[in-house]
């Protein structure tokens, strides 16, 4: 991987890390996630009319990607109601490499040298050992493992249709930006259906740091979909979720958060994941 792309994924992965440690505000997860949605939307909105705009036969993807990536968050927000966070995230994450290597290799004809493989099954293993082994709950069954799982395979899909959208649209910056207002339109009809106007009110005190979190967090997507258009994408999906090790190493450092024996076991096997996909 070109070391400009690897070191963009991996301020990325930070920024991903970042806004997830920032979002922990008191509301619930189907606000956070509203808020997080509508927050981007209205920078993305903001930026829009200073970029490139994408070119027609990429509406499909981005609509596509928005309908993903909302039923990604719907699904996400399930998997947290029936597990522990610390294994349903892991595992919804960890899997999702994995499915997006193999499909590009059986379905676009994409070949990766055997130290590209080693990188992926790593940072992906090092992913699902802080599920396996490093939750509170052991092993999630039934409708945990159902939404954890759906959750990757809706990380995967939104994964390759914006990889392929962003260079149908001829411009990451334009398709992007387009992706984040759909998403926000899809979730806020999300909310309004399951919770009634309530939903919007109880977001105004958290703005503040809903602000930040937005930022963050659309500029890291929009980072990884600007790395989508210049190297392979399961490469760049796999390196992103480096941002689990970030997020290890906040708790640690900055949070003063206990940190078990296997999750420093999992923050090795990612580094040394990351280390050989800079190789």
């Amino acid at each position: 991987m070109d070391m400009l792309v690897f070191g963009a994924v991996l301020l990325a992965a930070l920024m991903h890390a970042g806004w997830n440690t920032a979002v922990k505000i008191g509301l619930d997860r189907v606000s956070s996630v509203l808020l997080l949605s509508l927050t981007q939307a209205v920078i993305a909105a903001v930026i829009l009319p200073f970029v490139t705009p994408p070119a027609r036969e990429a509406l499909i993807w981005i609509l596509a990607g928005a309908v993903l990536h909302a039923g990604y968050k719907v699904f996400l927000v399930q998997a947290y109601t029936h597990a522990d966070l610390s294994q349903a995230y892991p595992l919804a994450r960890g899997t999702a490499p994995l499915i997006v290597a193999v499909f590009s290799a059986l379905v676009l004809g994409v070949t990766f040298a055997s130290i590209e493989i080693a990188a992926i099954l790593l940072i992906s293993a090092g992913i699902l050992l802080m599920a396996l082994k490093g939750g509170a709950l052991g092993r999630m069954q039934g409708k945990a493992l159902f939404y954890a799982l759906g959750t990757a395979g809706f990380t995967a899909s939104y994964t390759l249709v914006d990889g392929i959208g962003a260079r149908v649209a001829q411009t990451a910056s334009g398709f992007v930006l387009w992706l984040m207002i759909c998403d926000a339109v899809l979730m806020a009809i999300y909310a309004a259906a399951t919770r009634g106007r309530s939903a919007f009110p109880a977001l105004l005190p958290a703005w503040k740091i809903g602000l930040f979190a937005g930022v963050m967090s659309l500029g890291s997507y929009w980072i990884a979909v600007w790395a989508f258009t210049q190297a392979p994408i399961a490469l760049v999906a796999a390196l992103r979720e480096s941002s689990i090790l970030f997020a290890v190493l906040i708790a640690a450092v900055l949070l003063r958060e206990p940190v078990s024996r296997w999750r420093w076991m999992s923050v090795a096997c990612i580094a040394l994941g990351v280390v050989l996909m800079a190789a």
